[in-house]
């Protein structure tokens, strides 16, 4: 059959799956056997928007519209990982895109609360998160750079998007011995950042990559536009 006649071949969601972790996130990050476990059993194309679903496992930041995106794989395995969850633990995370991250996350955590602004996201994320059976992740409406107050503290915070500042309302918001995770700057150099509040209020902070993602509704500086 001429070339020009081919029909591309269905993706086999299993071999793109392994070859995403054995050739890029292996090659980059030292994985946690725990995380590998999720990786293996996570369904992620199924979170990716049905246009884009032939890219599931390819390394790029997938558009959801709304100015939103899904976050690359290295850059959510390093979210996961820097979490270092516990099974009790209770996670907040802003900006809840494809529902994802929050999946995610509630593998290894007690409770996840995840907080969308955009309406339509919010209902899509729902509906994947139930048919992906993660009843313990629940989807909130509203500004996440407010936090959550209602669920307060949490052991976690995760801010899946970028923001100029971490909001001092999520580092309120977070107990002794909790762990913020957030993506702070102004392009072209933007910062994964680790926050790690201590025992007596203080908090220590880490700047652990250097990346640049799409800024959350609201969390981008005065003049500049989301991407």
């Amino acid at each position: 059959m001429a070339a020009s006649n081919r029909q591309a071949l269905p993706m086999n969601p299993e071999i793109a799956r392994q070859k995403m972790i054995e050739q890029q996130l292996r090659t980059t990050e030292v994985l946690q056997p725990a995380v590998v476990d999720i990786l293996y059993a996570d369904r992620r194309e199924h979170y990716v928007p049905a246009t884009c679903r032939a890219l599931a496992f390819v390394d790029m930041a997938m558009p959801l519209g709304h100015g939103a995106a899904m976050l690359t794989p290295k850059l959510e395995v390093r979210l996961l990982q820097e979490a270092a969850l516990q099974p009790g633990d209770r996670v907040l995370e802003i900006g809840t895109g494809s529902g994802h991250m929050a999946a995610l996350l509630a593998e290894q955590a007690r409770e996840v609360w995840t907080m969308e602004i955009e309406p339509t996201l919010a209902e899509r994320a729902r509906h994947v998160l139930a048919n992906e059976a993660a009843l313990n992740v629940h989807v909130e409406l509203g500004d996440g750079l407010a936090g959550f107050p209602a669920q307060a503290p949490f052991d976690v915070i995760v801010v899946s998007g970028g923001v100029v500042e971490i909001p001092p309302a999520l580092l309120a918001q977070l107990k002794e011995g909790g762990r913020l995770l957030a993506f702070v700057g102004r392009p072209p150099v933007m910062v994964l950042r680790k926050v790690v509040r201590q025992t007596d209020g203080t908090t220590v902070v880490k700047d652990l990559l250097e990346t640049v993602v799409p800024y959350l509704q609201g969390g981008a500086p005065a003049r500049c536009f989301a991407f």
